[in-house]
């Protein structure tokens, strides 16, 4: 008896102590950052011009347009007219195939039911297989709203204009958003992103060297709380300065080669350099001092502009346990293990790869399994809410559809996670800010300007919380719910009962999704991210056969160029899915967060391998495939042990080391011409099985 209370009072301080962290964690989620107020009052003014015009033009369904103001703005880039343009043409395809559906079954209900069905799976399926997963959730999320109107046995007429007004709707605030990020954008955004890597290794410097030389408490904590901030804002801001390059074609600058996967690393880096600085203790044993001193002197040699070369002072990191301290070695070792720069103006493409180069679908994503899986488990939540609704006759739920398409994920963790957030944005934007703007604003505003007003507050609110890095799916659904109640019409709402509806078709959605995601088919955030490294070593190893293919150079760099756009967005979809590993509340939360930790680890350790080869394979002159039987043979042993290790690691069993260790020919490690290469080669590939094995 008293063994069992022992076990259970350690795990009630744990729970109640989540709480705590939480607040904590959403408190430094809304510090200011760089770029942060910018981008929320851009989105701030594309709400009002959108608003204006909606309410000018008489525009129906207003609250679905003022939300893909966020929408557009958050997951599909509103700086690109191509990818507004594509975004245009889903939401077209969208109303197209609800005009399609109800004409050739003359409006039959069960061919509706069962388009419902048919097109939640496709939408499921676009959000994992492709590279632009906001355009599946778009397509279900429009084709749900609009073929739910011809439920209501209104004329044909009515509901076909209604289908074209959304459309209008949407062109309205996609234009709107457009055009403001090309007024007030970033006018260059590789110098804009060199200016964020620049903070970063300043402030790394800065606190590094402050440990170096043992300065008073006071001022390292100063220096840590700095990096702190800044590493609040992950990597989100980088990434999308890195996709406006990527969708414009703009010119990179001066930024270097591999700067996605430098990006996730660089975030990594700072969250540990944040974690360790804030320890801040009384004094600093010497070893630390002479450790935080190499930091420094590395982190201010990549400072852009300062010429970078490899360092072997600083260790990847031990077996087994892992320090803080060691953490941020790690994580600048894999920075700086990165292919340097070969020749920045006529590899352009290395540092950013044009959106036109990259493939809609995910190669061979359509015949994975757990994709499909992911697609029927959407479609069956979003059935189910469709035929619940308009079964008891209460439309006022309908929320409950467009609640299971744009919260789904693909992983237990990421769902709870989206849901928790959905419930909370809810309740302050649906509950408090749209219920209480009925009760107390709506009566006693009689123009345009005190709806302004009271617009522009609800989206600074909403903006500011979406712009952060781990809790701003908050924001997206606080917008969202205020705008379904406050914004149900074209005039001020008088009754509450559609609050209560909505809120309650959220409700109902969250539970239907519980059952089906957590309960009838479960799938752990650990195993997504273990199936993510797995195709991380997949995709390593057809990078590392590309080159013995027999290919010519020009469809060898093709393929390159098409692996390496998918890991690079797989590392940081990696290290997005390791902060949704808390939220898997099992009885092994502690050791999956670990884990989920080592996968990290060893997919930056990966990263630094594959694009040591891909550098290499541009680097080659035009007549050059060099098919050295040494460096072949090297590269299809490497090749073989990523697929055994990608097995083993997706099946969560242990990975024992090789039993015959991999030996290089002394010649080919001192070539003039590709003996560094060949020497990375074989260096990251004993980093890699080191990490690997831990995951053991």
């Amino acid at each position: 008896m008293g063994t069992a209370v022992a076990d259970v009072v350690p795990l009630a301080n744990k729970l109640t102590s989540l709480p705590r962290a939480w607040v904590h964690a959403l408190l430094q989620d809304l510090e200011p950052v760089p770029g942060r107020l910018g981008s929320t009052m851009r989105v701030v003014l594309a709400s009002i011009i959108a608003l204006l015009l909606l309410e000018a033009l008489q525009m129906p369904f207003l609250a679905i347009g003022m939300y893909f103001i966020f929408l557009i703005g958050r997951d599909s880039p509103a700086v690109s007219l191509r990818s507004g343009m594509f975004s245009f043409a889903i939401v077209l395809f969208a109303i197209a195939t609800e005009l399609g559906v109800v004409v050739l079954t003359d409006n039959d209900p069960v061919a509706r039911l069962l388009s419902v069905a048919v097109v939640t799976f496709v939408s499921g399926l676009l959000v994992v297989t492709t590279n632009t997963p906001p355009l599946g959730s778009t397509f279900g999320l429009i084709y749900c709203t609009v073929i739910s109107l011809w439920e209501l046995h209104a004329p044909a007429d009515h509901l076909v204009k209604s289908s074209l007004y959304l459309l209008g709707t949407f062109c309205i605030s996609l234009g709107s958003a457009i055009f403001v990020e090309y007024i007030f954008g970033v006018k260059d955004p590789a110098a804009a992103l060199q200016e964020q890597r620049r903070i970063r290794y300043v402030a790394l410097e800065a606190l590094f060297r402050l440990y170096a030389e043992d300065a008073p408490p006071a001022q390292r904590f100063e220096a840590a709380t700095k990096v702190s901030r800044i590493a609040i804002a992950g990597q989100a801001g980088m990434i999308s300065l890195y996709n406006t390059i990527v969708e414009r074609d703009l010119d990179t600058g001066t930024l270097p080669i591999a700067i996605r996967p430098r990006i996730t690393m660089l975030a990594q880096l700072m969250d540990n350099a944040a974690a360790f600085g804030l320890q801040n203790p009384a004094t600093i044993d010497p070893e630390v001092q002479l450790r935080c001193k190499l930091i420094a002197d590395e982190c201010k040699r990549l400072l852009p502009g300062v010429p970078t070369t490899p360092s072997s002072a600083l260790r990847p990191g031990p077996e087994g346990s892992y320090s803080l301290l060691d953490r941020v070695e790690g994580s600048l070792h894999a920075i700086l293990t990165m292919p340097l720069d070969i020749n920045p103006t006529k590899n352009r493409e290395l540092v950013t790869l044009p959106s036109r180069k990259v493939p809609f679908f995910i190669p061979g994503a359509l015949s994975q399994v757990e994709n499909i899986a992911f697609g029927l488990k959407i479609s069956l939540c979003a059935t189910f809410c469709y035929i619940f609704y308009h079964a008891v006759a209460w439309p006022g739920i309908a929320t409950s559809v467009t609640t299971v398409l744009v919260t789904g994920l693909s992983s237990t963790g990421a769902i709870k996670q989206k849901l928790v957030f959905r419930l909370l944005g809810a309740i302050i934007g649906g509950f408090f800010l749209g219920i209480g703007a009925t009760v107390f604003l709506f009566p006693h505003m009689d123009s345009i300007t005190s709806l302004v007003v009271l617009e522009a507050v609800v989206a600074f609110l909403s903006a500011w919380v979406a712009a952060g890095p781990k809790f701003n799916y908050i924001g997206l659904q606080i917008a969202f719910s205020f705008y379904v109640v406050a914004y149900e019409g074209l005039s001020a709402p008088t009754e509450l009962a559609p609050a209560r509806d909505r809120l309650a078709g959220i409700l109902i959605a969250l539970a239907a999704m519980w059952l089906v995601f957590d309960q009838l088919w479960p799938v752990r955030t650990i195993t997504v991210m273990r199936r993510g490294f797995a195709s991380v070593l997949r995709l390593g190893s057809e990078i590392l056969t590309l080159l013995d293919s027999g290919k010519n150079k020009e469809e060898i760099l093709r393929g390159a160029d098409i692996l390496r756009d998918r890991l690079g967005k797989t590392v940081a979809g990696l290290r997005s899915s390791n902060t949704a590993v808390p939220y898997d509340f099992s009885p092994d939360r502690e050791r999956h967060i670990q884990e989920g930790d080592a996968i990290l680890r060893a997919t930056l350790t990966a990263a630094a391998l594959f694009w040591n080869e891909i550098a290499m394979l541009h680097s080659l002159e035009e007549e050059e495939v060099p098919v050295e039987p040494g460096r072949r043979e090297l590269r299809d042993h490497l090749a073989a042990r990523m697929i055994v290790m990608a097995d083993l690691v997706a099946q969560h069993c242990p990975v024992a080391p090789e039993t015959s260790p991999l030996t290089t020919d002394p010649i080919l490690l001192t070539d003039p011409d590709l003996g560094e290469y060949t020497q990375h080669l074989v260096a990251r590939h004993a980093e890699l099985e080191k990490f690997v094995a831990a995951l053991n």
